[in-house]
């Protein structure tokens, strides 16, 4: 079950199934994308997205999986990847929770979030080596570009599992905290970033993107840069923050 919440501007999502560890099935991953474009819909200004119980979420949900006639790319390929997609072209920053198992799919759900904050007990790798199946939902990719070659394939080879104080020291996700403040610190951030200018966030977030994913180089960068910074001279939030700090008070922001 996948849970909606949207108040003064942010949207809570919740995977709501804490029997299973939030493993997700095929209905779940449709509940999730309905949930985001719900939310899109909305306007918010910034997102949330945690898990009920022990863990955030520990995968596919296989209890009932048969392998001999299971439909992988139709999962992976029809279900998740475009969930995925969604999630990191959400118009406004967002922002996970993450704590206890956050596998497979979970891992990916992580991946597709702009900020991730994680408990220290978090439980994070590819336990796939068990199952005689491969690292999915992105894994591969964050890895080798976080941890390089020699890593990946000892997290996949091995399936040991990095405790949430490990991803943070090894630069795959942005802050650590104890378990039971990883919420609530996470829910201040997305709440202070729905106070913020969101047309600049929304820039940066494509041109973090756009260096991901096209590899641009210092120069390129940089002309991508000045056409968003003139683009939004015609903001009213930019406008806005200029006014503020010559009259010396703090913005008021509005998202346009």
């Amino acid at each position: 079950m996948i849970d909606l919440k949207i108040d003064d501007g942010v949207a809570h999502v919740v995977l709501n199934n804490p029997a299973k560890l939030n493993a997700l099935d095929e209905a779940a991953i449709d509940e999730l994308d309905a949930a985001y474009a719900e939310a899109e819909s909305s306007g918010v200004r910034a997102l949330v997205l945690r898990g009920e119980g022990r863990a955030f979420c520990a995968g596919r949900d296989i209890s009932g999986v048969d392998p001999c006639d299971d439909d992988v790319m139709g999962y992976l390929g029809g279900l998740v990847s475009p969930l995925l997609q969604r999630m990191a072209n959400f118009p406004a920053p967002t922002f996970a929770a993450a704590h206890g198992a956050c596998l497979g799919v979970g891992l990916g759900l992580l991946i597709a979030t702009d900020v991730v904050y994680v408990a220290d007990t978090a439980r994070i790798g590819s336990p796939f080596a068990a199952l005689g199946a491969t690292l999915d939902s992105g894994g591969h990719a964050l890895f080798f570009e976080r941890l390089g070659a020699h890593k990946t394939l000892d997290l996949i080879y091995t399936g040991r599992l990095m405790s949430g104080t490990e991803a943070v020291q090894s630069g795959l996700f942005s802050q650590v905290f104890p378990a039971d403040e990883v919420v609530a610190a996470t829910t201040a951030a997305a709440e202070r970033a729905a106070q913020g200018a969101t047309g600049a966030f929304r820039a940066s977030k494509d041109l973090v993107r756009r260096l991901r994913d096209e590899r641009l180089g210092l120069w390129e960068s940089m002309d991508a840069e000045n056409a968003a910074q003139a683009a939004l001279c015609d903001s009213d939030d930019y406008r806005e923050g200029f006014a503020a700090f010559q009259e010396k008070r703090p913005p008021q922001f509005t998202g346009r």
